[in-house]
């Protein structure tokens, strides 16, 4: 019986760690190096991080973190990896094989890749040949359109051309080892994961698949690890407002008669 992840996902914009709503608006909630300190003593699985950063975004400023941002992310991952006692995958203006390795050797374990993999497919079956198809996942946006689910380009706004499911499937074909599906109308809702989505994708591929998108509370995690084959939960916002918030989702589950590993509270010094 399979191990069911949770996995804390972490947006930064210009180096901050911010909080998303329909992959639209950003309010700044802190500095991504002490996130990482506290996921990791809370016993996250996992950590992603995406660079969402762009030239063209709104964003309201807390006044209250004066701190100067980590612009880099090499500098952001090379101090993250002293603190994440879990594996991080790091996603984000990634369009050349170099920039994986780059991060890699920065201390990533796993690379999200994703606008470059809508320009270039083979980018995935040239990453995979390169760094091993165990450390190449494939982000994926969705939107609904016209009642459809439908492949989401967040640069240019629009909807992509392509089945969703041919496109899944076309994806694991050329090698991504896992897919990380997020629902572009569930982010920052607190209205619970898209089931039907999540469900029709898992039951799609035979690589692992993360669902990320829509959690307001604990149940949200168990409705999707119970209804559907989804390997792993991610969610973002629920986490940075809850102290001890993973240790006490982990908890919820275990509780539920869920496959999660035990929470378990870490020491960092």
């Amino acid at each position: 019986m399979k191990t069911n992840r949770i996995v804390a996902l972490l947006l930064l914009q210009n180096g901050w760690l911010v909080q998303s709503k329909s992959f639209s608006r950003f309010l700044r909630v802190g500095n991504p190096i002490d996130a990482v300190k506290r996921l990791s003593e809370w016993g996250a699985d996992e950590l992603v991080y995406l660079d969402i950063t762009s030239k063209n975004y709104s964003q309201n400023f807390r006044k209250d973190l004066k701190s100067s941002p980590h612009i880099e992310i090499l500098e952001i991952l090379r101090v993250a990896s002293r603190f994440a006692f879990m594996p991080m995958t790091v996603g984000g203006k990634i369009n050349k094989l170099s920039e994986i390795e780059s991060r890699l050797s920065a201390g990533a374990d796993k690379i999200s890749i994703n606008s470059k993999v809508i320009d270039n497919p083979i980018f995935v079956k040239e990453s995979a040949e390169e760094f091993g198809s165990q450390c190449i996942v494939v982000s994926v946006d969705i939107k609904t359109h016209l009642n459809r689910y439908r492949v989401y380009d967040h640069r240019t706004n629009s909807i992509v051309d392509v089945d969703l499911l041919d496109w899944i499937k076309r994806l694991q074909d050329l090698g991504a080892g896992e897919i990380f599906l997020n629902s572009v109308d569930r982010d920052g809702s607190k209205q619970g994961m898209d089931i039907e989505l999540i469900e029709m994708v898992s039951n799609t591929v035979k690589i692992p698949v993360v669902a990320c998108g829509g959690v307001g509370k604990w149940q949200d995690f168990e409705e999707a690890l119970t209804k559907t084959k989804v390997d792993a939960v991610a969610a973002a916002n629920i986490f940075h407002h809850t102290d001890q918030s993973v240790f006490l989702a982990k908890k919820y589950l275990l509780d539920q008669g869920l496959n999660v590993r035990p929470p378990e509270l870490i020491v960092i010094d």
